[in-house]
């Protein structure tokens, strides 16, 4: 197994890529700390995780708090003994598809600040107790939007090209403790939209395109060299791969997992 006796604490568990990849890293062996606002998400994710053999803790905590997030992480610290893998798979709704002329700064800022806060929140958690255990992997969640160019993608853009540039330097910063960074950057999920605010968040897109949700995703697929959009087990199958030691000479890497919709 992949991730055999490893420790993995995953923020925003409860959401669908969180799920997903708490599904996949109990699989895979891994001890899971889920951690999320919403108790019953949490549950049903545990659920799903426990029935692949692996014990799972849940807590809620508040991403975006640091004190919360210190006292979280330090506690499983003590519990297990170690942290091995720290994702951050929080997200929440946000502006898009909007001209400049018609977005606030609020707006803009939101999902700027947000995801930036709530990355900077666990890392830094995470991080001390990696460096003084000399290893472990912290992963992060990018979009396309860091690459991708046109009307509507400011705040997405802003956001996700911080991301992945936090994640950069934090590779640097941590290589020679041991301590391995990657972020990965899928594109849209369809299957995700159940159980993600993607489904408002594209549904507001696709309405004021006048056009169905279901033609807008697949007009979206369109873009990408293999015709389709990734699947959330797909996003999970790969975090795993990066957390585990046969990715142990990985770090500073964006992973793209866009289906050819961005080409490196």
């Amino acid at each position: 197994m992949l991730l055999e006796d490893k420790v993995a604490v995953i923020h925003g568990g409860g959401g669908s890529i969180g799920g997903a990849a708490a599904r996949v890293f109990a699989r895979e062996g891994a001890r899971l700390f889920l951690a999320g606002r919403s108790l019953p998400r949490l549950e049903a994710a545990a659920a799903v995780a426990r029935a692949e053999g692996a014990e799972v803790s849940i807590t809620v905590v508040d991403a975006m708090d640091q004190a919360e997030v210190d006292r979280h992480v330090d506690a499983v610290a003590e519990v297990a003994g170690r942290i091995d893998i720290a994702l951050n798979a929080v997200g929440f709704d946000h502006v898009q598809g909007l001209p400049i002329a018609d977005t606030s700064l609020d707006d803009y800022l939101y999902p700027v600040a947000g995801y930036l806060q709530t990355n900077f929140v666990t890392a830094k958690a995470a991080a001390r107790h990696m460096v003084s255990q000399q290893s472990g992997v912290i992963l992060t969640i990018s979009t396309p939007g860091a690459r991708l160019t046109g009307r509507g993608l400011i705040g997405n853009a802003a956001q996700s090209a911080g991301l992945e540039g936090f994640s950069r330097a934090l590779a640097g910063e941590l290589g020679p403790d041991g301590v391995r960074v990657v972020c990965v950057r899928p594109h849209a999920m369809s299957d995700a939209l159940a159980t993600s605010y993607t489904a408002d968040m594209f549904g507001r897109i696709a309405d004021a395109g006048g056009i169905p949700m279901d033609d807008w995703l697949d007009g979206l697929a369109g873009t990408t060299m293999l015709g389709r959009l990734p699947v959330l087990d797909e996003l999970a199958e790969y975090l795993a791969f990066a957390a585990s030691d046969r990715a142990r000479s990985m770090t500073g890497a964006i992973a793209n997992l866009s289906a050819g919709a961005l080409v490196d």
